[in-house]
């Protein structure tokens, strides 16, 4: 089985109050699973760190020989990727809980896709989503 997962994450404020998005699709784009979250104050950064690692925590439920991980945050992607590196002492605590899931799967690609993508906008109205609902 193969997996597509697209992630986001955001805050209102940077930092602010945040969430994080996950939209779970097969091979051939269909929705398997939808998540979102709060996660409290947060930077944009690590919301998208965040929301990655609530992504490769789903996926494990579905066993998948590969998968495909999908990001709007062309920083995180570059670090996770290793053409960055990781200065900012959170972030560097969520990017090793990142480099030590990611190999439970077997294959798997990380790749910057604009927002303006058809899974990353429904990745970031979970997030809106989310955040409006705590308004409440």
């Amino acid at each position: 089985m193969k997996l597509k997962i697209y992630s986001d994450g955001g805050a209102r404020g940077n930092p602010g109050p945040g969430a994080i998005g996950v939209v779970i699709c097969a091979d051939d784009d269909a929705i398997l699973y939808e998540h979102s979250d709060l996660i409290g104050d947060a930077t944009n950064n690590i919301a998208e760190y965040l929301a990655l690692i609530a992504g490769i925590e789903i996926a494990k439920q579905f066993k998948p020989a590969h998968v495909d991980f999908y990001l709007d945050s062309e920083l995180v992607v570059k670090q996770v990727t290793g053409h960055y590196r990781v200065k900012d002492d959170k972030m560097k605590e969520l990017f090793f809980i990142v480099e030590s899931e990611r190999y439970a799967f077997p294959s798997h690609t990380f790749s910057y896709l604009p927002r303006t993508h058809a899974f990353m906008k429904k990745a970031d109205a979970l997030v809106n989503n989310a955040l409006d609902r705590k308004k409440k």
